[in-house]
């Protein structure tokens, strides 16, 4: 059995009793305090899980502050994306899944204590490095521990090393550039805004230089695909805001953005688990955008 967009926590547990390779990935992280993560990791998570830092493993450290000025690397590894947490390239991040044991045979779970704020970051890299088998454990720890799975402390053993090979790309990466120029051509991209209304309105802007949006984005903030109980919301009812939200316009023309194209991914989710075919992702985001103080900023 492969899962490919949602697993619940029973279908967990019964792929841990079956004897299928796999891999249990927690996310957790917290923008405000980027050590918060791994300190949560440590006091509970899912047996056998390895912990995916956001800032560590699923962003580029190019332009990073470092004691001698900023980090830079080399030409072969260079970001894929701009923005606040700029994209390693699928070398680098292929690099990174053999470091930790991870292979093309096994299937993916990602989880998270944020509503898939971070955890989608992870499905979606997957994704784009040609892995198909990569499902978010819906719910995330929370829904996991109420229905009673278990949970263990402090570090996991090391794995041993693989060699994760690249395969096409599933999901597909918007630049900047290509943004611009959809902008101009009326239909070619209908961009999605997952942050907060008064950060999209630009009444508020905690993390970057500049308030507003990109002019002709819709608002969906990504916590709107959360039903009460930590779940995503059914399929039907995703299906009908998303239908609402783009009034006619075509799906196919959707590209997801949000600050730093992080918590733009449970939106994309959101619109796979609705039925729609899968979407684009422009990771780079307002972060990128607002970077060229000559690009057009809307407000309200």
């Amino acid at each position: 059995m492969t899962y490919t967009t949602l697993i619940s926590t029973a279908q967990l547990q019964a792929l841990q009793a079956s004897g299928q390779p796999y891999m249990v990935f927690d996310c957790s992280f917290d923008l405000g305090n980027p050590a918060a993560g791994r300190q949560q990791y440590i006091e509970a998570h899912i047996p056998g899980a390895v912990y995916a830092d956001l800032d560590q493993h699923l962003s580029a450290r190019h332009g990073a502050p470092g004691k001698d000025g900023q980090v830079q690397t080399a030409q072969t590894d260079q970001p894929a994306s701009g923005g606040r947490h700029p994209l390693p390239s699928r070398e680098r991040f292929a690099q990174w899944l053999s470091s930790i044991g991870f292979r093309n045979d096994m299937q993916a779970v990602v989880y998270d204590r944020q509503g898939c704020n971070f955890c989608g970051r992870l499905w979606w890299m997957l994704k784009w490095a040609g892995h198909d088998a990569v499902a978010v454990l819906d719910g995330g720890l929370q829904t996991w521990t109420a229905l009673g799975g278990a949970t263990s402390q402090g570090t996991e053993a090391a794995h041993f090393q693989s060699n994760f090979a690249l395969k096409d790309s599933l999901r597909q990466l918007v630049s900047v550039t290509e943004v611009e120029q959809g902008l101009t051509q009326a239909g070619q991209h209908t961009l999605i805004d997952a942050r907060a209304p008064a950060r999209y309105r630009g009444e508020v802007e905690p993390m970057d230089p500049v308030a507003g949006h990109i002019p002709g984005a819709l608002n969906r903030p990504f916590t709107e695909n959360i039903a009460l109980d930590g779940r995503f919301k059914p399929k039907e009812l995703l299906r009908a805001e998303f239908d609402a939200l783009l009034q006619g316009q075509d799906p196919a023309t959707v590209v997801h953005q949000c600050g730093s194209g992080v918590s733009a991914l449970p939106n994309l989710i959101a619109m796979e688990i609705a039925g729609f075919a899968p979407t684009k992702l422009f990771a780079g985001s307002w972060s990128e955008w607002c970077s060229n103080p000559a690009r057009a900023v809307a407000k309200s």
